[in-house]
């Protein structure tokens, strides 16, 4: 299992990547600033997606972001 620390580094490194440092920076002020529960954000972003185009835009997105490990 990995520590929290490792966490943190891995998630702030995918959102560098992602979305640069400004945005970076943007949405986590935007999560510590909000009452934000993770749960129901993704319940309500993903509501009325049906598994067979759930699955399709999962499949579609691991084709075009194969997987890096990094050693």
């Amino acid at each position: 299992m990995t520590n929290n620390t490792e966490v943190m580094n891995k998630g702030i490194t995918c959102l560098l990547e992602s979305l640069g440092t400004v945005e970076t920076e943007q949405f986590i002020s935007l999560i510590i600033r909000e009452q934000f529960d993770y749960t129901e954000w993704q319940k309500k972003r993903f509501d009325g997606v049906n598994a067979r185009d759930f699955n399709a835009a999962a499949v579609t997105y691991a084709k075009n972001n194969p997987l890096r490990v990094n050693p």
